[in-house]
């Protein structure tokens, strides 16, 4: 029991990333379309100089987000320490490129003009995404710091058969088939 406890909590978060980055998807790739058709007269459009920059960063990090959260289920599924690697630098990644969506949201903002709905929802779920990836992958690593919330780098209790005698300071006599 105390080894779900990160489980518990990052499970959920995993679930609403992945929404979340979904419907990120969705209006960054509306709007790119709009922006590429010429069609930024369009009163639910709108935008600045740092849309162009915006759209392309947030359209990566939902792709990169959304790849990730795979990984990231199937660590959920596991809970070991061979599929935290996985999911831990995907998670990562992911978290790295929306930090750069996040920063073009906050320019997007700070420039103003006239930007419509659709747009000013983006730059609310990347922001909502900045911190939430990032909860998640402190979540994901925080069994590095007590195996108590997960697991962590060094265990090494996954193995099927009994115990290694390599780690315990015997001799490996194991017959290999």
């Amino acid at each position: 029991m105390a080894q779900t406890v990160g489980r518990n909590i990052a499970a959920p978060l995993l679930f609403l990333n992945l929404l979340l980055y979904i419907l990120a998807l969705g209006f960054a790739s509306w709007s790119l379309n709009k922006l590429i058709n010429g069609q930024t007269n369009n009163p639910g459009f709108g935008g600045n100089g740092a849309t162009m920059f915006f759209l392309i960063f947030s359209i990566l990090a939902s792709v990169v987000g959304i790849v990730s959260k795979l990984a990231g289920g199937n660590h959920i599924r596991s809970w070991r320490n061979d599929s935290l690697a996985a999911a831990g630098s995907a998670s990562l990644v992911a978290w790295a490129v929306t930090a750069l969506a996040f920063g073009l949201a906050c320019k997007q903002i700070n420039v103003g003009g006239h930007r419509g709905w659709r747009l000013r929802v983006l730059e609310g779920l990347i922001i909502v995404l900045f911190f939430t990836q990032l909860l998640y992958v402190a979540l994901i690593h925080a069994g590095v710091f007590s195996t108590k919330y997960g697991p962590g780098y060094r265990d090494t209790d996954y193995g099927v058969g009994g115990v290694d005698p390599a780690h315990k300071g015997g001799v490996g006599t194991t017959a290999r088939v």
